[in-house]
């Protein structure tokens, strides 16, 4: 049995045609749209290198069912940037050295996203250590991880104020 569902992702309809409802939303963008910069880690949900935003919520997308999303919004990490300006806490990323290896990264940026939107812009270090807890890093680079996310998180607010 054939399903049609549609997702809108980073703003574009897609039509995705699946042959059974078990595909992942995280093999439907990388094998099915073609956006790899959602990364499978551990395929369990134990990772969050596979983590978007699904209506403006962090979700792993390796434990999501495709078709559970008929007419979601996903936004991916390549959803983020404006052209050739970056988010801010792409931007951060960089500044900060949030990253070594790099494969968890968009992840980690995504579930940062995430996590400012649900703290309105108001977390603490502490705040921020806690709600990226389900985001690892085996490079260890979460000093630089938690002070893009407060970086970012002064610019966006100072941007909020101009």
């Amino acid at each position: 049995m054939a399903l049609r569902i549609s997702l809108n992702i980073n703003g574009t309809e897609h039509g995705v045609d699946l042959e059974d409802p078990r595909p992942t939303l995280l093999d439907v963008l990388r094998e099915r749209i073609g956006l790899t910069g959602t990364k499978k880690g551990c395929d369990r949900g134990q990772c969050g290198a596979c983590t978007v935003l699904v209506d403006g919520r962090r979700v792993n997308s390796c434990l999501t069912l495709a078709v559970s999303l008929d007419g979601a919004d996903i936004t991916t990490v390549e959803g983020l940037a404006d052209g050739d300006t970056l988010h801010p806490v792409q931007a951060a990323f960089i500044q900060n050295d949030g990253f070594q290896c790099g494969y968890c990264t968009p992840g980690q940026i995504m579930s940062a996203v995430g996590l400012l939107s649900e703290t309105g812009g108001q977390a603490s270090a502490e705040a921020i250590r806690e709600g990226m807890s389900g985001n690892l890093c085996r490079c260890g680079a979460y000093a630089g991880i938690q002070d893009a996310v407060l970086e970012a998180q002064a610019n966006i607010a100072k941007a909020g104020k101009s």
